[in-house]
């Protein structure tokens, strides 16, 4: 069976989704849709509004096949790691193929990227580490490319992730076979929701947190999900001002990605809700999708050695499938070079304790189904 991997948040799951995953079938020629699902806590640092259960029921009735959990140490992460976890399942999960959304809109070469930077490796890291100390990584990293490879031109959210899956899929012996997606509607951050064009997930949760109607613009089964329960930064503000208050300085700078004094930034302002404490932290250098994470880790109480150990732990979290699907793990599942978890049990949460920690966490504002012990969501 010839498969295509896709990886997704599903934040929530849209229209723009389902089209995704059919158009990753058919410019693939794949039989089945692999699609790695970060958990309940996202790549920008926030908490997902629906869980991870049920926006993985909602993929497999709208296209997926198969979906595999992205465990938090490599989920919360910025875009290199992001994608460097997210290759590694989908290449230890045998795909042939590897389709994912671009804000590009030229014929842009995802694989000859890939190689220029395994070939270029030397250089790249010289010249970022020659660029002013003051920016951020994205900014550096966009500077390094424009400047050694001309042919990136701009760098919007997408365009940025597909850099990175290029990169990461090119080291591997058998790079999967590169299938971009030219995004269509509404960009990345846009919050306008237009009636007949594909919404983003940025608009569609805040017309979620505002009461619109979204009907037009995700299926039903997102529509009654969100309507039933839907979660934001704001639910974990009480958790998270806790921490900041009860812990000392050297307890917070034992968090992971704590750097450069930024302990003394996050405990010197307190604005009663958590967007006007955010803006206030924020900075040029200090984005919020950066603070977020960095938030999420103190949130969680994560160590370095915590995200160290579950990396090197990296296990095939299987959280649902559909027939074909099923036949594909049936077929494929001893060529894996990862282990299968079906189900969480002990030995599994130890090696994927954050992971876990996360899911026990989002369960104090949502009551979540418990993962231990879950069996994949069959469709």
């Amino acid at each position: 069976m010839r498969s295509c991997g896709i990886v997704v948040e599903y934040n929530p799951f849209h229209n723009g989704h389902r089209y995704h995953a059919e158009k990753a079938r058919e410019l693939s020629g794949a039989d089945v849709v692999v699609a790695v699902m970060s958990g309940n806590f996202l790549q920008r640092g926030e908490p997902a509004i629906i869980d991870k259960w049920a926006r993985t029921k909602t993929a497999l009735q709208n296209g997926v096949d198969l979906v595999v959990e992205l465990p938090f140490s490599w989920a919360v992460q910025s875009a290199d790691y992001f994608a460097r976890g997210s290759i590694k399942l989908l290449q230890a999960l045998k795909c042939d193929a590897l389709c994912f959304g671009t804000d590009s809109d030229s014929l842009f070469d995802y694989a000859e990227y890939g190689r220029f930077f395994i070939e270029e490796k030397t250089a790249i890291d010289q010249l970022f580490h020659e660029l002013p100390i003051g920016w951020s990584y994205p900014e550096k990293m966009a500077e390094v490319v424009s400047r050694l490879y001309p042919k990136a031109k701009a760098f919007p959210p997408n365009h940025i992730l597909g850099l990175s899956y290029a990169k990461e899929n090119a080291m591997y012996e058998q790079p999967m076979e590169i299938f971009p997606l030219v995004r269509k509607d509404q960009g990345y951050h846009d919050e306008q929701l237009v009636i007949d064009q594909f919404a983003s997930a940025t608009g569609i949760r805040q017309a979620v947190l505002t009461g619109e109607d979204i009907s037009a613009f995700v299926p039903k089964e997102t529509q009654a999900e969100v309507s039933q329960c839907h979660i934001s930064w704001s639910d974990f503000w009480p958790y998270l001002n806790y921490q900041l208050r009860a812990s000392s300085l050297d307890k917070l700078r034992d968090i992971y990605q704590m750097r450069e004094g930024l302990e003394h930034r996050l405990v010197e302002r307190d604005l009663g809700s958590f967007s006007n404490y955010l803006r206030e932290i924020s900075t040029k250098r200090y984005t919020q999708p950066r603070l977020q994470r960095l938030l999420t880790y103190v949130l969680l109480q994560v160590k370095e050695v915590e995200i160290q150990m579950e990396q090197e732990n990296t296990m095939l979290h299987i959280l649902g499938f559909t027939e074909k699907g099923q036949t594909y793990l049936n077929n494929m599942k001893k060529k894996f070079t990862l282990p299968v978890a079906a189900k969480i049990g002990q030995k599994e949460k130890e090696k994927h304790f954050l992971t876990y920690r996360a899911d026990q966490v989002y369960q104090l504002v949502h009551p979540m189904e418990q993962t231990i012990g879950r069996f994949p969501i069959r469709v």
